[in-house]
């Protein structure tokens, strides 16, 4: 009985999701769509990353990418539980479909500029690095994203962003040094 219990409790769960998402949509459609927020948003998904194609060392371009992705796949993960626990919130957002997924955030801002941290000054200190990188993350862009409504904290500390952001930095750091990088037809 408690599992056919528990299939009813999904099924209205997930109608509740699509009906949030319905309503998210809707606000994409009627309210941000063109409006300079949105723009800025599009342009923080595009602008990093032609940046980093110009910029990047380019013989390190594959364990680069390797600790972007990490970092993507990460921040996501870290968003997802975040958000659906109600700990913080992105009241803008840019697509209508899956709005809670397609941030610039996630996509663009945090890889390309863990990369960037990554290659410049290669054999300084990882630590100084991490920490600069991570507080200027959480004291800065994030209080500025704040003040624009693209990211609401609720409660949550810029000291705990501090920290993610230095967990993600060297996640990101420790992938793009793995070793192993010989191309798959030598072997």
């Amino acid at each position: 009985m408690a599992f056919t219990e528990g299939i009813k409790q999904v099924k209205k769960g997930i109608q509740l999701i699509i009906e949030g998402n319905n309503i998210m949509s809707e606000a994409v459609v009627n309210h941000f769509l063109f409006t300079w927020q949105w723009w800025f948003g599009i342009a923080l998904f595009i602008v990093p990353w032609i940046i980093w194609l110009l910029f990047r060392k380019k013989d390190s371009t594959g364990r680069l990418l390797l600790g972007g992705l990490i970092t993507i796949i990460l921040s996501l993960v870290i968003d997802l539980i975040a958000v659906s626990l109600g700990l913080w919130s992105y009241p803008m957002k840019f697509s209508p479909i899956a709005p809670l997924l397609l941030l610039p955030y996630h996509f663009s801002l945090a890889p390309v500029a863990i990369m960037f941290t990554i290659q410049i000054k290669p054999k300084a200190n990882s630590l100084l690095k991490g920490a600069i990188f991570s507080a200027f993350s959480a004291f800065v862009a994030m209080k500025f994203f704040v003040m624009i409504h693209f990211y609401n904290p609720k409660n949550w500390l810029s000291i705990y962003d501090f920290c993610i952001y230095l967990f993600l930095f060297y996640v990101a750091y420790w992938f793009s040094k793995i070793g192993g990088n010989r191309p798959i037809s030598k072997s």
